[in-house]
């Protein structure tokens, strides 16, 4: 009899810490990121597998226009010129899509 009383008292025990534990949380990043955000100040090399459209959507996305002479370089990077606010400069995407 003394061995069951003892048993049930460890496996309330350990019961009762098992639920106190806190939920847990998910990955502090998400899996996608929003297309009108950067999780970078500048372009982040790697393959890339974004087509030439598809880049090109991206910085439209951002508020340019007049995309123009799109080319991925070396480091799997889309380079580029591009208008915005009435200024025209270099622009670019990297495979995260960073647009800068």
């Amino acid at each position: 009899m003394r061995h069951i009383v003892l048993t049930t008292a460890a496996l309330s025990l350990v019961a009762s810490v098992a639920f106190a534990q806190p939920a847990q949380q998910g990955p502090q990043n998400p899996v996608v990121k929003s297309m009108h955000e950067n999780n970078s100040s500048s372009p982040v090399a790697g393959a890339n597998s974004f087509t030439m459209g598809e880049a090109k959507k991206q910085i439209e996305a951002r508020g340019y226009t007049h995309v123009a002479k799109l080319k991925k370089d070396q480091a799997g990077v889309w380079r580029g010129i591009a208008m915005k606010d009435g200024h025209s400069g270099p622009i670019s995407v990297d495979y995260q899509g960073n647009v800068n």
